[in-house]
């Protein structure tokens, strides 16, 4: 009395779905990740009901008391035209300014004059309300 079965049932298990599901939950996460890096600075930016988010290439900061940094690195005033014209090379120009809610709009305008002059596009960062 024989009795084998003549058909075997292959224990091992297939990774290969398993291994599409964390592709997939991968690039998911990739695409919905926000590519804006957050300023170190202590900056009170102000509100806007809408905001548009802008790849970062060239981060200009002014605090409310009117010290400059870009990229988080302090610069002078007298040398802000320099710094941008170095970071700038190279690169794609997007420049997005951190300005506090405290600093005169003259300021504001100054450094997007200067960046707009280096052909630079200048996008102003906010907090949504």
């Amino acid at each position: 009395m024989d009795l084998k079965s003549k058909h075997k049932v292959n224990a091992s298990f297939s990774m290969s779905s398993m291994t599409d599901v964390i592709f997939l939950l991968l690039i998911f996460f990739m695409l919905t990740a926000s590519f804006i890096t957050p300023s170190g600075l202590p900056v009170n930016l102000p509100s806007s009901r809408s905001s548009e988010i802008v790849m970062q290439k060239v981060s200009v900061t002014i605090t409310k008391d009117l010290r400059y940094f870009v990229n988080n690195q302090q610069v002078n005033r007298s040398s802000l035209q320099s710094v941008l014209k170095n970071n700038l090379t190279g690169k794609e120009g997007i420049v997005v300014l951190h300005c506090d809610a405290a600093v005169p709009v003259e300021r504001l305008v100054e450094v997007a004059g200067i960046a707009t002059a280096l052909k630079a596009k200048v996008s102003i960062a906010t907090k949504p309300e």
